[in-house]
C-alpha cells in the first residue's frame, strides 16, 4: 500500500497542529526552581545549616499527579548523598514552598522525613570546611498516589524504593555552596 504525499503532508500538519496548543498555553517539561538562587548558582548563607528551608516554585505538573514529594541531597563525594530535607504527601494542588516553610508552613498533610543530621525536616548546607564546593540537588517527584506511608525516620534508598512505580514525572535542579 503506497500513501501518496498529499496524505502524508495531511497527516504531518494535522499532528503539527495537535500539538499546537500545548506551545500556546505554555506547557512544557516539568521543571523546579528556586527564587533564591539559579539553577547551578550559589545557595545563599541564609540557607545554611540551621536556617530557613530553602523556596521552591515548580510547574507543568504532568496530568494525573496525586501528590509530590521532595529530595535535597548532597551528592559530593565526601558527603555520599547527604539528605538535607525530604518531604512526602505533598498535596497535588501545591506549587510551591515558601521561604522557612520546614517545621513551621509546610502545605496540610505534608509529611517531613529525618534528614542525615538526624533531624526531622531541613538542616541546610554546611560542608566539611576544606572540602571544596558541594552540588545540592534538589528534586520534586509528581506521583500517582495521594499518600506514601513512611516513617519520619525513613532513609534516602527506603524513600527511593518506595517511589518506584509511583513517579509520574521528575523534575531537578542543583544549588552549589562551600566553606
Amino acid at each position: 500500500m503506497r500513501i501518496s504525499n498529499k496524505y502524508l503532508l495531511l497527516f504531518l500538519f494535522t499532528v503539527a497542529l495537535i500539538g499546537l496548543p500545548k506551545i500556546f498555553l505554555g506547557q512544557g517539561s516539568f521543571e523546579i526552581s528556586s527564587p533564591a538562587f539559579k539553577h547551578k548558582g550559589a545557595i545563599p548563607d541564609k540557607y545554611a545549616k540551621g536556617s530557613f528551608s530553602i523556596p521552591l516554585v515548580w510547574k507543568n505538573v504532568p496530568p494525573g499527579t496525586k501528590s509530590f514529594s521532595l529530595s535535597v541531597v548532597d551528592i559530593h563525594p565526601v558527603a555520599q548523598n547527604w539528605v538535607h530535607w525530604m518531604i512526602i504527601n505533598i498535596p497535588a494542588n501545591v506549587t510551591s514552598l515558601e521561604e522557612g516553610a520546614s517545621k513551621k508552613k509546610l502545605p496540610r498533610g505534608a509529611v517531613e522525613l529525618r534528614n542525615t543530621w538526624g533531624d526531622v525536616g531541613y538542616g541546610g548546607p554546611e560542608p566539611p570546611p576544606g572540602s571544596g564546593e558541594h552540588s545540592y540537588v534538589i528534586t520534586i517527584y509528581a506521583l500517582n498516589v495521594e499518600r506514601l506511608d513512611l516513617g519520619t525516620s525513613a532513609s534516602l534508598s527506603k524513600f527511593e524504593r518506595t517511589l518506584k512505580g509511583k513517579v509520574l514525572g521528575s523534575a531537578s535542579m542543583a544549588g552549589l555552596y562551600s566553606r
